[in-house]
């Protein structure tokens, strides 16, 4: 698969994370690259019972995430902070994942989210850290959208800043 996939990070309905996983996603396609979105908030209601440890592979609904994250090559996450990390639903979701195939050797590109003024860096360190124990190559370039709501209106980017961080981390996730 040919395909960069763009996860979402929450499953929080009307997240400006999504939005902003929308907005990356056509960066991407702007630069003619092909991608797919993972929203969180599309999984299965009880996958943290139903696909994990001893159910693992066993969720017919979950498999399909895990068959495209398996395949993929590279990834974006677009990560909220929640409680100066990231969401549970997001470690839950690669908890889920075939380990060590899903992340091994790959490569992925990380933006935070936060109505703080870190724009979610510890949420990004820490996402590192379990990027970097399953082998994912991190691109280093992480824009960190600090006081989003200060900075993101009706579906748009209003601070130009981000929106040219967005746009350089997407062209050297194409190079990567």
């Amino acid at each position: 698969m040919n395909d960069i996939l763009i996860i979402c990070g929450t499953n929080r309905k009307d997240s400006i994370s999504k939005k902003i996983a929308l907005i990356y996603q056509s960066l991407l396609e702007e630069l003619g690259q092909s991608t797919q979105l993972i929203d969180l908030l599309e999984l299965p209601n009880d996958f943290a019972f139903s696909a994990l440890y001893e159910n693992s592979g066993k969720n017919t609904q979950f498999n399909t995430y895990r068959t495209l994250m398996l395949e993929a090559q590279k990834f974006v996450f677009v990560v909220p902070e929640y409680n100066g990390s990231f969401p549970g639903v997001l470690k839950t979701f690669i908890d889920g994942l075939k380990f060590p195939g899903t992340f091994t050797d790959k490569k992925c590109a990380l933006v935070g989210v936060s109505s703080g003024v870190q724009g979610a860096g510890l949420a990004l360190s820490h996402l590192t850290d379990i990027f970097n124990y399953c082998g994912t190559y991190v691109l280093p370039v992480k824009p960190k959208l600090a006081l989003i709501d200060d900075h993101f209106q009706n579906g748009v980017i209003t601070n130009k800043l981000y929106l040219e961080l967005l746009q350089i981390q997407a062209a050297k996730l194409i190079a990567f």
